[in-house]
Order: C-alpha cells, then structure tokens, then sequence
C-alpha cells in the first residue's frame, strides 16, 4: 500500500468508503464528529467489506472526510416580486423524479452531503420562483442567480436543468458564451450531468454513458439532444433540417452560443418547425404546448442591450427602439412561448442590474431585467475569492489576504501596456521570457511535482498565462513559453551537464517561497493544510523530471479544438499552460489553476473580475498557488474585493426586509464605486447618476500642492468656528462590555447648510471619485429638499502622536497614514477611517442592532468571510440601515505625511473628511458627466 505524503486524493474504492462513512456520520451530531469517532466508522464499513481494507489507504479516507466536515455553506439570499407567480414545488411534486435523484447521487461521489443538501435547497428555492410547467394559459418569469466568479455556477444549473425536466419543461435552451471553447465545454458537462451520454453523434446505437448515466441509463428516460460537444456541434442548418420536435415526455436540450446566426437559425427553426398556434395580437408564430426554460449562462455578457433607449416625457422607454442583435434575439426567443422561464447567471450581474425595468418594444416584449427575483448564491467555506485573496478593510487598514500574490516590475520592455498588434514582445532586446514569467513557469513546474508527491498525479494543474488580447502577440508569447519549458525539461531529464542551474534555481524558489508560505498557511489554519505533513526536497527533486514532461504548452482562441479537454484526460489529469486573452476571461473554467501571470489592465468592475480565473476551489493545493501581477491591478482588486463585499452585505440586509429585484437596481445604479461596467457605454460621453445613501465616502487621496492643502486648512477652521460648543473631549459611548472613547471633539445638531458650506469649500483631487466634495454637496443638498439629511453629527477625530491646533483653538493629534504608491501629483492612502468611527454617532441600543443585524447577515453566508470569524462589531451598511434618514455624519482628520512624500515644508497637516450617509428611499441621485477620451484613459477598453 502507497503512503502518499500531505493532502490525499481518494480512490474509487476509498471514495465508495468516504460516502458510507459521511452517511454515517450525518445521523450523529456536529459536535461528536471526532476523528475518533470517524476512525471507527471507517473500520465499522471496512469490517463490512474485508476485500476493500487492502486496497485502502485509511490516512487519505480520514482526511478526506475530515476535509468534508469542515467544510460548511451558508443561506441564499433572495429579492422577489410575486405578482402574476403561483406557488407549486411541494415535496409531493418531486417524489419520484429521476433526472435529479441520478444527478445528486452522482455529485456526492466528490461533495459532502451537506454540501449536496445545500445544493438541493439552494435550486428547489430558484425552481420555485419559476412558474409551474403545467399550468396553463400565458406566464412569463424573468430570474437572475448572482454567484462568486468560478465559484460552481455551472453545477448549480445543471440541478435546474435536471429538476426543470423532472418537472415538465420540455424545451431546454443554455446559452454558453460567445466562443466555441466555452460552448464545447459547457454541453461536455451537461452532457455529464443531465444527458448522461457522450453527444458524440445522433445515433443511438453510438451512445456512450457517461456521468449520470452511470447511475440510471435508462432508454426510457433519456433526455434528447439538438447540439454536441464537437467544434462543429452548435445548432446548424443540418440539425434544423432534419428534425422537429414533437410534444412528448422527454425534454429537449440544446446548448449554442451567443452568436447572432446561431440564435437566428434557431429562432427561424422554433417558428418554423415548432410553433403550434399564432399569437391573437400579433399574428406571431407560438409554441403553447411546450414550457421553455432559457438558461443564460455569463448574463451580463453579450445579453444586455447597451443601445441608448429614448424616453418620452413621462419616463416611458421608446417602443420603436432598435435593441442590440444578441439581447434582441433572446427577448424574440422568449416570446415565441406562451409559458417560458428566463434565469440568468452572472458573477458580475451589474449589466444585469442597469436594464430599464419597463423597457419594452413592439417585436421583442419585455427587456432582461430581472423582474421575478435575484437571488445571490452563498459561498462555500472553501471558496477562494476576492475578499480571501486580496483581504477586506479593517479596523487598523487592510485584513491581510492569503500569502499569494507576487508583484511583478520587469515586463516592460517585454509588453508594453499600450502594445499594439503585430508587437513582437523580447526582454531588453532578447528573444526570451522577463525573469518574473520564468519564475512563474519554475512554479507550474514546482506545483506539478509536489501534487504528484501529495498523491494528486491525476489531478488537473493548470497555468494561465494573460498579457495581450491579440491573437498574434500570443503566438510569439506561445513560442518563447514553450521554448523555456522545453529547455527545462531537457535539463531535468538528462542531468548530464547544464541542469545545474535550473535546479539550484528550483530549490531556490522552494526554499525561500513555498515551503514559506505553506507554513505561514497551516499558521493561521487555511482549510485543507491541517493534516499538511513537510515534504523534503529530496521528495520534490524525484519528482521534478516527470511533472515537466507531462506539461503542454496551449494557445486559446475560442474554437472548440482549443478547449481544454479536462473531460478527455480525467484518468491521467492534464498538465497546461493556456495562453490567451479575451477567450480566458468569461466562463471558461481552468481545472486546477494553480499559477497565473496576469498583466491586462481594464479597469472595468464585471470585466477585470471576470478576468479573474484564479478565483475557485482548490482543495489540498491552495498553498502552491501564485498570482503574479502588478501593484495597480492588486490595488484594484482589493478596491472590487471591498466595493463587492458592500454591496452583498446591502443585499443580505434588502433580502432580510423583504426588498423586490428593482430595489437592489436602484442601489447597483447609483452605486459611486461600482459605476464603471461597460452596460452604460455610450458614443460621446458617459453621463453617471450617482447615489450616496447607505454609503460611505471617505478622503484617501490628497491634493500635495501647498495652496490646496491651505486652502482645506481654512475650510475647516471656517466649519469649527460655527460649530460652537461641543460634547466634553474624549468622545465616550457605552457599549455591551465597556465604552468606546475617541480623541477629539463632537457636534450634534448641526445644520445641513453648514456641512454643504463646508463641502462647497474643500478642494478634492480630481482623483477621489467616491469622496468628490461638489458632488457630495449636490447630493446633501438635493436630499435636503425631499427632508432628508438635516440634522447632521460632526466629529473631528484625533489619533496618533504629534498635536496639531487650529486656530479656533481645537487641538487634535494627527493619524499617520503611510502612502499608498507614489504619485507625484497627490498623496494616497489605503484608508482614512478606523470602521469603528463610523458608529460614533449612535447610542447603545442602536449600536447593538446593528451588531444584530451585522451577525445575522454574517451567519447566513460566513463562507465568503476571509477568516470565518463572527463579527464583534457593527459593519458600515448595518451602521447606515439603523441610522435616521434625517442625520448624516461628518468625520473630520488631520493627517501627517510621511517624509518621503515630499510636501513643501511649511505645509499644515493635510486635512481629510468620511461622510457616512443613512440609507434612505427618496431614490435621489446627482449627475457626473466624463468625455470619452477620459473615459478611455481612465478606465481602459473592453
């Protein structure tokens, strides 16, 4: 028997043992499950079955299934609108459904049984927000799931799939993307977990079973399908000529592209070949004896139209409005059905989010939004995201992320960031990778070899490798990646003279990084290392030779013959490095990312985290796995890690009340931070409508010129004159288990006229779009007229060592906020507040319902937290919820700059402001108007 070394992947056979022993262990509670308690399980099944004790390793079954048990997933939450919905799904109604039963039995062959539980919760709760397929007459319901970027979407509706059949839809439609890699790869795994046959073919004696199939193939059940997973495979004139669809008990599926001459086709062929009646008003061509469900998968892609849409004089959108081919087509698609079903799903659902709820036109009926819910998946603890990777704002700056992120400097002259097509990337004039990209690839190399020692030999790894979206850039990154990688396999292979130096640099690189950041992991107990034994690098050596000659080298265009065939090497694991650009970043999953060298620049929200494949699970490896990119795209990921992070906490708290779809619409489309997502393209300019209530605005980056930095002094020295008395200095606030106390002086009941004075006369950098003082004052003051925002609390907060006075004879010390990069024109920092602040203005009884609030949000989804921790204190949007629609709070600073930022000498401290808006209905929103070369500049391309 095999001893494999850290994190053990089961075998078949351990894998019929760990689903016994699970099975077991879900009829004693939580808290007995010991590994005492599992290890006589184990025994208690292997005296069962003797024959299975020698072919078992028992070390990899207990840690497997002490893997499962700490493992946990939170609830969904929902926004809903129930007009015209009929509730339908009972226990009754699923009893004997076969589609789903051979779906959930095959997924917990790799998933905990909690995990499958959830999973059947989480699409019972979708399904039943759809309408029931057997209820007759005209209905029409419009849904979007909202979950985490490479996070098990597809799994998820797949189990829609599977129970939409079992209930009666007849007519299957999942639209996979733009490109035929990510259709291919989409119907292989429908084809796994609702066909359970290889769509190799339409030819039933040449059915190979496969996934669900292995657990029930029965003929009589067998779904029918109208494309496969070959290139060529999407719905074609052939397909549309030589069938039609006859009402019957199996269901149909069909998974095509978002291309216009696909969706054309298949539009001419429902109406043609399909239809059974004609619309009374319209004379349209209508399906009325076939339910239709329309999965769109990556929702915000290509589906949205970006069009502008006129209005008339009362808000009502144009009928005659042209929408763009894609979104057009969908709606058409739609309304062909008397009975249909739309769920879309989206990582980034912002797109989503800014169609205009009553946009309808004459040939396409209603717009995309999604008017009957949205519902936001929760995350699973062993979800690696944004907040787990680049951390969350905290009490003193930023939680620090996992140990991942490695910033890189040298690539330059290699790839310039605005390289055009044609450009032939070299390092300071060589044919030859930048010493960070050989670094990275030494790592894939590393990574292979220890998965191999850990017993994952035949588990997927993957490299992703994202520097140019042109297609002949990545042919020349394609050739200098291989080169290396067959140099170094050459080298680690003959050992006969020259491998002297990889090596060194191997055992390098294992020495002083992972064998680091593994022991920094199991530190602070990352899920999956707490049964991590050290591997010696004479282990990792045997290894070295054989992990770089599994390596391929792939270059990824979008045709289904460049897909990943993970499907294809499930016994063996394939070992790839994929090169590409725009066809890596939506939906297209990489099995076993482990090392990402990343480079593209888009500043846009949806497209830089969909850009963010190394997001996902990564059971027993996370610690090999490397993110290589630059400081400003970290920067920015830990700006959308916060920004993402707000607005689910804000959509906890919508779903707790009770909230409709439209709700959280308004709240996404005025949102300061998330404004930018390429839905709000426009020709000539981009005009946002922004919205600060429930939000927080605070100064983080700073004017560095001397008159400016005068001209705030004064500004505030003005706004502390007519403040008059405040409350006695420290500022003290009971608190369940001892008061909280701040430096510094507060004001209450102040005037709306005094803050708006105070925001007219600060000058902003023209950098801080979130804390923009004019605009901010619009806001106040727009507010002021529907009585909200009118009574406001100042607090002038002091931290730190050195005193600063002003004249008005406030003495303050002053917070030291190190620079966060280095810019000659400004001065930034990573966070102006301390979170606790923000909650300076409420009493005791407020502040506890807001800690209720915080925790009750937090429990329901602790899997997306970055250390599973429960909170102790309130969050900002809970702060906000619980505060009057009438008072605002004004937070004042005096900040000293570090030497290095080179500020003339005779400067005052530099003055900063937050701004902590309550949440309010009034749905006011003030305009900020770009051109489109800013535009461009600022936020990059698409």
């Amino acid at each position: 028997m095999i001893r494999r070394q850290g994190v053990n992947m089961p075998t078949a056979t351990e894998q019929k043992v760990v689903k016994i022993v699970s099975e077991l262990l879900d009829e004693e509670e939580r808290t007995s499950r010991t590994p005492g308690l599992i290890s006589e399980k184990i025994d208690l099944v292997l005296g069962m079955h003797p024959k299975w004790r020698d072919s078992v390793d028992i070390r990899s079954i207990l840690d497997e299934i002490i893997r499962r048990e700490a493992f946990w997933i939170g609830q969904d939450a929902t926004l809903r609108n129930d007009n015209g919905h009929e509730a339908w799904l009972t226990a009754s109604r699923k009893k004997d459904w076969r589609y789903w039963q051979r779906y959930r039995e095959w997924i917990e062959r790799r998933l905990p049984l909690d995990a499958v539980d959830a999973l059947d919760a989480s699409t019972d709760s979708v399904l039943a927000l759809l309408e029931d397929p057997e209820r007759d007459g005209f209905w029409s319901r419009r849904g979007l799931v909202v979950g985490h970027v490479q996070s098990g979407k597809t799994g998820h509706y797949s189990g829609i799939v599977c129970k939409a059949a079992d209930a009666g839809y007849k007519i299957v439609i999942v639209l996979a993307g733009l490109h035929n890699n990510l259709r291919s790869q989409t119907q292989m795994r429908l084809d796994e977990a609702f066909l359970g046959y290889k769509t190799t073919a339409f030819n039933e004696e040449a059915y190979t079973v496969i996934g669900v199939g292995e657990i029930d193939a029965d003929p009589a059940i067998r779904p029918n399908f109208a494309t496969t997973r070959s290139e060529k495979g999407d719905f074609n004139s052939g397909v549309a000529k030589n069938f039609g669809i006859t009402p019957e008990k199996r269901p149909w599926l069909f998974v095509v592209k978002k291309n216009k001459t696909v969706l054309t086709r298949l539009l001419g062929w429902i109406k043609n070949h399909v239809a059974n009646g004609r619309d009374q008003e319209t004379g349209r061509p209508l399906v009325t004896n076939l339910p239709f469900l329309l999965i769109d998968d990556e929702a915000d892609h290509a589906s949205v139209d970006t069009k502008e849409i006129e209005f008339d004089e009362n808000g009502k959108p144009d009928e005659e409005h042209e929408p763009t081919a894609i979104n057009r087509l969908i709606r058409r698609l739609l309304i062909s059905f008397s009975r249909s079903a739309y769920v879309g799903y989206t990582a980034t659902p912002f797109a989503n989010i800014f169609i205009h709820e009553q946009n309808t036109t004459k040939e396409e009926g209603p717009d995309l939004f999604p008017s009957s819910f949205i519902i936001s998946l929760a995350a699973p603890s062993n979800y690696i995201g944004p907040a787990r990777v680049f951390g969350l704002r905290g009490e003193s700056g930023r939680d620090a992320g996992l140990p991942l992120v490695r910033h890189i400097s040298d690539f330059d002259s290699w790839m310039p960031s605005r390289h055009k097509n044609g450009h032939v990337p070299s390092h300071h004039g060589e044919d030859r990778l930048p010493p960070s990209l050989q670094n990275a690839v030494l790592s894939f190399i590393l990574a292979c070899a220890v998965r191999r020692v850990r017993g994952q030999e035949a588990e997927h790894c993957s490299m992703l490798i994202h520097v140019t979206r042109f297609t002949s850039v990545q042919r020349y990154v394609h050739s200098q990646v291989d080169e290396f990688v067959r140099q170094s396999r050459q080298r680690l292979l003959r050992r006969t003279g020259g491998h002297e130096e990889i090596l060194a640099a191997l055992r390098d690189l294992w020495e002083a990084d992972f064998v680091a950041t593994t022991k920094q992991m199991v530190e602070v107990q990352v899920e999956d290392l707490s049964n991590h034994i050290e591997i010696p690098w004479s282990d990792i050596d045997n290894a070295l030779a054989d992990a770089a000659t599994d390596i391929q080298v792939r270059m990824i265009n979008g045709s289904a013959k460049d897909a990943l065939d993970y499907a294809e090497n499930a016994q063996t694991g394939l070992k790839v490095i994929a090169i590409g650009g725009e066809k890596l970043s939506r939906g297209l999953t990489l099995e076993g990312l482990t090392i990402s060298y990343f480079l593209r620049a888009s500043k846009m929200y949806d497209t830089l985290m969909q850009m963010g494949r190394w997001f996902g699970y990564r059971p027993g490896y996370i610690d090999l796995c490397r993110l290589y990119t630059t400081r400003e795209l970290t920067e920015w990921f830990e700006h959308i890690a916060d920004a993402s992070e707000e607005l689910r906490e804000e959509f906890d708290f919508m779903a707790a009340s009770n909230g409709t779809p439209r709700d959280y619409g308004l709240k996404v489309q005025s949102h300061p931070t998330l404004m930018v997502t390429s839905s709000i393209k426009m020709r000539t300019a981009r005009e946002l409508e922004l919205s600060f209530s429930g939000s927080l605005s605070e100064t983080v980056t700073f004017r560095k010129d001397l008159p400016a930095i005068q001209h705030n002094i004064r500004a505030i020295e003005r706004l502390l004159s007519s403040l008059g008395t405040s409350e006695q200095s420290p500022i003290i606030r009971s608190r369940p288990g001892g008061d909280h106390t701040w430096q510094g002086f507060y004001w209450n009941e102040v005037s709306a006229d005094a803050i708006i004075n105070f925001l007219d006369n600060y000058k902003s950098h023209s950098e801080a779009k979130k804390a923009n003082s004019q605009l901010l004052s619009q806001f106040v003051t727009a507010l002021n007229r529907e009585g909200e925002l009118t009574q406001w609390s100042v607090g002038l907060i002091g931290g730190g060592d050195e005193q600063h006075t002003f004249e008005t004879g406030h003495s303050v010390k002053m917070l030291k906020r190190a620079e966060h990069g280095q810019h000659t024109d400004r001065y930034s920092i990573r966070r102006l507040m301390s979170p606790r602040d923000e909650a300076v203005d409420l009493d005791e009884a407020d502040w506890v319902r807001a800690l209720e609030k915080t925790q009750e949000a937090f429990r329901a989804d602790a899997g997306r937290n970055s250390d599973g921790s429960e909170p102790n204190s309130p969050n900002g949007p809970a702060i906000r919820l619980v505060r009057p629609k009438e008072r605002g709070v004004l937070l004042l600073y005096t900040v000293k700059a570090d030497e290095k930022a080179k500020l003339p000498a005779e400067a005052p401290p530099l003055i900063g402001f937050g701004v902590s808006f309550p949440s309010s209905s009034a749905g006011v929103r003030v305009k900020y108007r770009v051109n489109n070369v800013y535009w461009e500049q600022e936020y990059g391309g698409f």
